[in-house]
């Protein structure tokens, strides 16, 4: 069902870092302990942040700002984001690094190198450009250092796909535009983006998308060939995660779903987000018809509830079968579509009991797939 009315924007953790990276800097250059920041945003334009707490801390000193996802809220969403700022480096120079609670980049394939903090190009340019602003408004040509943190950051890493790209210790901080418009879910559109990246790095020839944590098990333990590094919840993003898996020529690429986003899947959505759009019951009760299903039951299918509804209440297995046959070869038209003609597709539809109910295939057009 779509949200009527205006939804709330709300700021990254890049933001929300460059925020408290400048409320430390006031207060070590100036003396100000300020009650809001104006944050310099990646794509240009300014952003008012609160500042929830800004104190002196050794020989520096330190600013936090609360990450604020407005009505789309994340796994970060109400996070404490710190900096420390402190006199350092050449002068200048503004060093960005990652402290407690930031993850640290273990595996290749991402935006950030082995070994280096969690913090993607574009907010780490952000803190500086904060830090900057600063340093010029007091007219301070020094070195200075800043270094993120993150309250409960290791815990909060957890919720999200950070341990299966190999950041550890921490979350990442993330944000191309600075801003979280709501339902865009752009920090999950990155993460899905960067597990491709670690896959191919690590030259997986495939990969598997699931939308959620209990498809992934029933995808693993069908394609066992498929390594954790190659497996990818891509929760509703269908279009997003095919363009950027057929991007980055994985040779073959593979879906797990049950019927509820089947039935979406086969309408073509982009984005199988409750949100988004809702089941064309009426297009399932035409596909019910096209599986020979009676008439009375297809007319019934139409007046579900739910698509998980109309597959439970199949007036045979046969029935049920002969549908999900439809719905599936319907879905993987449209993943041919959003992905191109060259990769190889596969689509594995599970029941609500782990039971496969379809797996097809499309070889695509390989020949000039599997290398770079």
């Amino acid at each position: 069902m779509k949200r009527e009315g205006k939804l709330r924007e709300g700021f990254t953790t890049g933001t929300a870092a460059a925020g408290a990276a400048k409320a430390a800097a006031l207060l070590l250059l100036g003396g100000e302990v300020p009650e809001a920041v104006d944050v310099p945003l990646p794509g240009g334009g300014q952003l008012v942040v609160p500042v929830a707490e800004a104190r002196r801390d050794g020989e520096g000193a330190y600013g936090a700002v609360i990450k604020d996802g407005g009505d789309d809220p994340d796994a970060t969403h109400g996070a404490a984001i710190g900096c420390h700022v402190s006199f350092g480096g050449e002068d200048g120079e503004i060093v960005v690094d990652g402290g407690e609670g930031v993850g640290r980049v273990t595996l290749p394939g991402l935006p950030v190198a082995v070994g280096q903090a969690a913090i993607n190009p574009a907010p780490r340019a952000q803190i500086a450009a904060a830090v900057a602003e600063v340093a010029r408004e007091y007219r301070f040509d020094g070195g200075l250092r800043a270094i993120v943190t993150v309250e409960s950051g290791e815990k909060i890493a957890q919720k999200t796909l950070n341990p299966r790209l190999g950041i550890v210790g921490g979350i990442s901080i993330l944000g191309v535009s600075g801003i979280v418009r709501p339902f865009s879910h752009d920090a999950w559109r990155v993460s899905i983006s960067e597990a491709l990246g670690v896959a191919r790095a690590l030259g997986h020839p495939a990969v598997g998308f699931s939308t959620g944590r209990r498809s992934e098990a029933l995808l693993a333990a069908a394609e066992p060939e498929l390594p954790a590094t190659a497996l990818v919840q891509a929760a509703d993003f269908f279009a997003h995660a095919l363009q950027e898996a057929a991007k980055r020529r994985f040779g073959r690429i593979v879906w797990a779903a049950f019927g509820g986003k089947l039935v979406k899947m086969a309408q073509g959505m982009e984005n199988t987000h409750a949100w988004r759009g809702d089941t064309d019951f009426s297009a399932l009760a035409g596909w019910c018809a096209q599986a020979g299903w009676p008439e009375d039951a297809a007319r019934q299918a139409g007046r579900s509830n739910t698509a998980r509804q109309a597959l439970e209440e199949a007036p045979s297995p046969g029935a049920k079968a002969a549908l999900v046959a439809v719905l599936s070869r319907e879905a993987l038209r449209h993943m041919r579509r959003f992905a191109g003609p060259e990769p190889g597709l596969a689509l594995r539809v599970f029941d609500f009991d782990g039971t496969e109910l379809d797996c097809l295939e499309d070889a695509g057009t390989p020949a000039s797939l599997g290398g770079d």
